[in-house]
C-alpha cells in the first residue's frame, strides 16, 4: 500500500495504481454504455449483487484538471458504494482542447439524462440520483446543479438530482492566470464559467467536501460556494477533514485507506438522509 500511495501522489487518476487493490465481487459492472457519439461520452454502472428493488443511483465525474481521466480507472468508487446498496454510474465526458467550457459540463449532463431514462433497466431509482465529483468533476457536478439550462436542454429539470456532493471542488477561482485554463474558460475573468454565479435560487442539498491542507484547490472555493447557496435558502452541508489533501480525500475511499477520512460514511449518510 505504501507503494500504491507513492505512485498516486504524481498520477493524474488517482485510483488508476490500486485497481489490484478492489474486491472484484460483490458487484457486476456493465461497461461502456454510451450516452453520446463521441468516444468519451461513456459511462459504467455498477451493480450490486443479488440487489432487488430500485436502489439509490450515485453519478460519479472524476477530476484531472478537464484534461485527463478515465472511467476505468475508478473502480474503487464503484465498489465503495455498491457495497452499501447503490447503483454507480463513473462516466467518462469530453476534456480539453477537444472541447472548452461548457463542453464538460454538457456532457455531464447527457450521462444524468442517460441514467434518468436507463438506469431502473439496473436496478436504479431514476427519482433518487446523486451526483458527485471530485476536483474538475466536482466543477462539473455542481455546475450542472447550480445552472438548471445544462439539464434542461437535454429534455430534463433539476429535479432529476436528488443531491449533489462535491469533493475538493473549485467552484470560484477567477481571476485566471495560466493560459490553458484562460482558454479553457474562455478569458481571465469569465464570471459565466464559474458555478457561483449561476445560483440565482434554492437549488438542490449538496455535501461539500474539502481537506485542510489541500494546496490543489484553495478550500476558500467550498467555503464561498456553500455561502452563496446558503443565501438563498438552499441546504448545504460543508465537512473539512483536517489534514487532508487533494489526492487524500479520494483516495479515502480506496480500500485500505478508508481510516483516513470518513468521507464514504458521510456520503453514504448524506444519501440515506436525502
Amino acid at each position: 500500500m505504501a507503494a500504491g500511495a507513492a505512485a498516486l501522489a504524481s498520477a493524474c487518476s488517482p485510483f488508476a495504481a490500486i485497481n489490484l487493490l478492489v474486491p472484484k465481487s460483490g458487484y457486476a459492472v456493465h461497461r461502456a454504455l454510451a450516452f453520446g457519439s463521441d468516444p468519451r461520452q461513456k459511462l459504467d454502472i455498477y451493480v450490486p449483487a443479488g440487489a432487488k428493488g430500485p436502489m439509490p443511483v450515485l453519478l460519479f465525474l472524476y477530476g484531472g484538471g478537464w484534461q485527463a481521466g478515465r472511467r476505468t480507472d475508478y473502480r474503487a468508487f464503484g465498489q465503495a458504494f455498491t457495497s452499501a446498496g447503490m447503483v454507480v454510474a463513473v462516466a467518462d465526458y469530453r476534456l480539453y482542447p477537444q472541447v472548452k467550457f461548457p463542453g464538460f459540463v454538457e456532457d455531464a449532463a447527457g450521462a444524468l439524462a442517460f441514467l434518468h431514462d436507463h438506469v431502473a433497466h439496473y436496478g436504479g431509482d431514476p427519482n433518487r440520483i446523486f451526483v458527485s465529483g471530485h476536483s474538475a468533476g466536482a466543477y462539473n457536478a455542481v455546475m450542472l446543479a447550480s445552472e438548471p439550462k445544462f439539464i434542461e436542454a437535454r429534455g430534463g429539470r433539476l429535479g432529476w438530482i436528488r443531491g449533489v456532493i462535491g469533493m475538493s471542488g473549485p467552484y470560484d477561482f477567477l481571476p485566471m492566470s495560466d493560459p490553458v485554463y484562460v482558454d479553457m474558460f474562455h478569458g481571465t475573468n469569465n464570471l459565466e464559467s464559474m458555478p457561483t454565479n449561476h445560483v440565482d435560487g434554492v437549488r438542490q442539498p449538496m455535501l461539500l467536501a474539502t481537506g485542510t491542507a489541500d494546496t490543489t484547490v484553495d478550500q476558500g472555493n467550498t467555503d464561498r460556494m456553500a455561502d452563496k447557496l446558503r443565501s438563498f435558502g438552499s441546504e448545504v452541508k460543508v465537512i473539512k477533514y483536517k489534514g487532508i489533501g487533494h489526492v487524500g480525500l479520494i483516495l479515502s475511499l480506496v480500500p485500505g485507506f478508508r481510516k483516513m477520512t470518513s468521507l464514504r460514511q458521510d456520503m453514504i449518510d448524506f444519501i440515506r438522509s436525502h
